[in-house]
């Protein structure tokens, strides 16, 4: 599937919003939150988990994907990501590796700014400073390294 209907994209970025209330990020304090869907409509959220060893802290990118992964979900039709952030942000270049793993290059990926959630139960298209972007994992890592390569 190369893109997804509207109602699989508030689906999933409402899951990510969920995800992202359960954060644990004592550090940082900077709350990241992201839901993936499967192909026959399953989502799996996720949220950042930091650790006092840096390098242990793992995205909420990722934990998504480990959480479908290891449900045996890996035909995978997207992605969101939320931060507290009135802009989107974007994974992480780990985090691009891991999504290039199980994304085919046009998956779509949502990235989306806080007041997204904020204006979530409005009836009006109004949002005023709200921003969602779409892109896929070919624009946001180009000529990347992947299964295929391996054979």
């Amino acid at each position: 599937m190369t893109d997804m209907a509207d109602n699989t994209n508030t689906k999933l970025i409402a899951a990510a919003f969920e995800g992202q209330k359960k954060s644990y990020c004592p550090y940082s304090q900077f709350r990241v939150g992201a839901a993936v869907v499967s192909e026959d409509g399953k989502v799996f959220s996720g949220a950042n988990v930091e650790n006092a060893s840096y390098g242990g802290a793992i995205c909420a990118e990722r934990t998504s994907l480990v959480k479908a992964v290891s449900e045996g979900c890996t035909n995978l039709s997207g992605l969101a990501v939320v931060s507290d952030l009135d802009e989107p942000i974007t994974p992480c270049g780990i985090c691009r590796q891991f999504l290039r793993e199980f994304f085919a290059p046009r998956t779509p990926i949502l990235l989306v700014s806080q007041s997204h959630h904020a204006n979530a139960n409005r009836r009006d298209t109004d949002y005023a400073g709200e921003v969602v972007i779409k892109t896929n994992i070919e624009e946001l890592l180009p000529r990347s390294f992947g299964p295929e390569q391996l054979g």
